[in-house]
């Protein structure tokens, strides 16, 4: 587990947190989620919150679970708008059924295969987690799992106990021939089996612009969709807005909101 500082300099690390961005898009491009109305998401393994901040930025609501306090201590002092529990996943999913329009999940879930006590059986642990996220998620719903799996065996343990638990769907993989770039989404439906999105960076690529690409390249904030970019004067109002939404104390707006400041010599 993370201890406070550790967390801290995860949550502030640039690299970091433009992956992260990266791969929450993704995923929550993957969930296939309406664009006419708000959906409320489960984000396993929250962390910090830099991945409920994109699924903010998108305008949905989110409940986020991990198993760090130190990381949900940080995310706390982020100010972060969604809800926050301290639970182990591999206890399953504590929610009433049908609670979820969807589930994603960045770089957590491969850790239900280590056995870290006696006690942990990994097959139990997977199946505890699938089998109660199921319940969970509403009928028609996707479940999108960013993963790095260690080998082979591990991918197909995960998969096997996904399935165990009546999930259809399967494994997404983007640029599969970049070793750097290579990314695992395991794409879950719940109740219908759907069309397994195809992945980024295959003979198809050119012809989905619209999709994330995991290059260099800082294109974290679309643009070209018509958002505000992060930062700007108009993003913080929409922020501030939502905040206001919810009930919770907010600065008045003034001439001064958003300004950029001198730099300091």
């Amino acid at each position: 587990f993370y201890d406070e500082a550790e967390a801290r300099k995860y949550t502030q690390n640039s690299r970091v947190v433009e992956i992260q961005s990266q791969m929450s898009e993704r995923a929550v491009e993957l969930l296939g989620l309406p664009e006419d109305r708000a959906c409320l998401l489960l984000d396993v393994g929250c962390g910090s919150g830099l991945s409920g901040d994109y699924i903010s930025e998108e305008g949905h609501y989110w409940i986020g679970m991990d198993i760090s306090s130190a990381m949900l201590d940080v995310a706390v002092e982020r100010e972060v708008e969604g809800d926050l529990l301290l639970a182990d996943v591999g206890h399953g999913i504590p929610f009433r059924p049908g609670m979820f329009d969807g589930c994603i999940s960045i770089s957590a879930v491969q850790w239900l295969c280590n056995a870290d006590k006696k006690s942990h059986s990994p097959p139990k642990r997977l199946y505890r987690f699938f089998s109660t996220l199921y319940t969970a998620l509403a009928r028609g719903s996707r479940a999108v799992l960013q993963l790095y799996p260690e080998n082979s065996e591990q991918l197909e343990l995960i998969t096997a106990q996904a399935m165990r638990a009546g999930f259809t769907g399967g494994m997404v993989v983007d640029y599969p021939n970049s070793a750097k770039a290579k990314k695992f989404f395991l794409c879950l439906f719940v109740g219908t089996s759907g069309t397994l999105p195809k992945g980024l960076g295959t003979e198809c690529a050119s012809e989905e612009p619209h999709q994330a690409k995991f290059t260099n390249e800082r294109t974290r904030f679309r643009n070209v969709k018509g958002k505000s970019v992060k930062k700007s004067r108009d993003w913080i109002l929409e922020k501030k807005e939502r905040r206001r939404r919810q009930g919770k104390e907010v600065r008045a707006d003034t001439k001064y909101t958003g300004r950029k400041r001198r730099p300091r010599f």
